[in-house]
């Protein structure tokens, strides 16, 4: 029985842990927070509860493996999952609407059609059936083993397929993913809609990979669902089977510095002075802040890590009190694309001290009785995706973007302004970066750092590390860091 520290409660963390502890481990969690869930978080006001992380779960079969894999209950005997259908509505600048099946192909090719005019859903359709190719291609690199040490071969290697082009009688390969929009979907709200589901991860499209193609792929392949009660219940089922594993919480506890002893890692120094021993320590923190509590380096030249740093996209958060009941019929989510795309994307890249254009808004409005106080009101949750240093201490720059993102959610919500009872901001400066999934191509900028450090014993979990952000891949993380950990650097990932 080996003694693990783990650094933080985020869900990889967490995932992490759970499986270290089914394996006979002794593991205890150092959160420098009072609760678990990192990024998974809920605020309560009056009655009203919300989501202030992820809003929806995509591949839940992530979590139903953990939960198989650390206990005989399954995950929907401690959380009921809801598929939610339409997956999305979207609001196009145009003032087009329209509504996407939940994972199924035909029928979003069918509401493309009808919408958009003829074709369009074909297009779509097409270039679903090219996403899948990128995603059989990298699946198993990016998602389900340790980063190769020879990862040049996934950076420098495009996944997405080249497409004929019957005028120039010839094969051409997007580089990036907006490429891919302007030569295969054409119509501009296609684009839009494409570019979206990259800048819901804070990736632009014009910079992109063509691979990122793979995230709406993932959607519509594997649809989304919705956690009742809030998404917070996935946090909080994933905590309760750590403790039933037996895995002690310590809450409170900033770990000030990773012990090093005879070339390896040895245990932890608190914030309190105090120390802690250890076989292996597990990091589930941002790779600088990870670098600030080691005495070396932890990737040498030529690793992805090296000059890596966390994204600089986050999410501007309204949480919405609203009198009077949600009315029938109305979707779990809405996007409304930005009219000002082009320019919204040089702030996310660029945010300079000028105020933000109106971004792309998400709105989520889950219909959920346990996050409202009766039925005669609603709470709503509108997202935007802005740069992390946005200036956002400027109260002026705070109350344009909460406008701006009003106006939006104008166009999802009926009467949003006369129904507001009152509205919360979440601004990145409480919440962080938000890093994005892992993709192939791009030279590597779009990889995260291995799990495995030069440091024997000390290892990297959560969405700063490989397979990168976002609720199935922090799970995936957890799996192959605890693959790691028991079965050691010969660990080649599930099977």
């Amino acid at each position: 029985m080996a003694r693990i520290v783990v650094i933080g409660a985020g869900m990889g963390a967490m995932a992490c842990a759970a499986r270290l502890a089914v394996a006979g481990h002794r593991v205890t969690v150092y959160e420098r927070d009072e609760t678990y869930g990192g990024a998974v978080r809920r605020f309560e006001r009056d009655g009203f509860a919300f989501d202030t992380g992820p809003g929806l779960l995509p591949l839940p079969a992530v979590y139903r493996d953990l939960f198989l894999k650390t206990g005989k209950e399954p995950l929907e005997d401690l959380v009921e999952l809801v598929q939610v259908d339409p997956a999305a509505r979207h609001v196009f600048a145009d003032g087009t609407r329209v509504d996407l099946p939940n994972a199924s192909r035909a029928g979003v090719v069918a509401a493309l059609d009808g919408t958009l005019g003829a074709g369009a859903g074909q297009r779509w359709g097409d270039f679903l059936v090219r996403a899948r190719e990128a995603w059989d291609r990298t699946r198993r690199p990016l998602l389900e083993e340790p980063l190769w040490p020879n990862w040049r071969v996934l950076a420098d290697r495009e996944p997405y397929p080249s497409v004929p082009h019957k005028k120039l009688l010839r094969t051409r390969r997007a580089s990036t993913l907006a490429e891919v929009g302007a030569w295969e979907l054409r119509d501009e709200r296609l684009q839009e809609l494409l570019s979206s589901h990259a800048l819901a991860y804070g990736l632009d499209a014009r910079t992109a990979p063509a691979s990122a193609a793979v995230l709406p792929y993932m959607e519509h392949a594997f649809g989304t669902w919705y956690v009742r009660g809030g998404m917070r219940e996935l946090a909080r089922a994933v905590y309760e089977r750590c403790v039933r594993r037996r895995v002690e919480f310590v809450f409170g506890a900033e770990v000030t510095r990773v012990v090093e002893k005879d070339g390896r890692a040895a245990g932890v120094e608190l914030a309190d002075g105090s120390a802690v021993e250890a076989d292996t320590v597990v990091a589930g923190v941002d790779p600088v802040l990870l670098g600030s509590l080691t005495d070396r380096a932890l990737d040498g030249e030529g690793d992805v890590a090296s000059g890596h740093a966390p994204s600089d996209a986050a999410r501007f958060t309204v949480l919405l009190a609203l009198r009077g009941a949600r009315e029938e019929g109305a979707p779990h989510r809405t996007v409304v694309h930005s009219p000002e795309d082009q320019a919204e994307l040089d702030f996310l890249t660029s945010p300079g001290g000028d105020l933000p254009p109106r971004p792309t808004v998400t709105v989520f409005r889950p219909g959920d009785p346990a996050l409202r106080p009766d039925d005669a009101h609603e709470s709503a949750v509108l997202c935007a995706t802005v740069p992390v240093d946005g200036g956002w201490e400027d109260p002026e720059k705070v109350a344009h973007a909460t406008e701006l993102m009003l106006d939006a959610a104008s166009a999802a919500i009926p009467d949003l302004r006369e129904r507001l009872l009152w509205h919360e901001v979440v601004t990145p400066d409480r919440t962080g970066a938000v890093p994005a999934p892992s993709l192939a191509a791009g030279g590597g900028r779009f990889l995260h750092p291995a799990n495995s450090t030069r440091l024997p014993g000390l290892y990297r979990v959560g969405g700063w590390s490989h397979p990168g952000g976002g609720l199935p891949h922090a799970g995936m993380s957890g799996a192959l860091v605890a693959g790691l950990v028991v079965e050691g650097p010969e660990f080649r990932g599930s099977t």
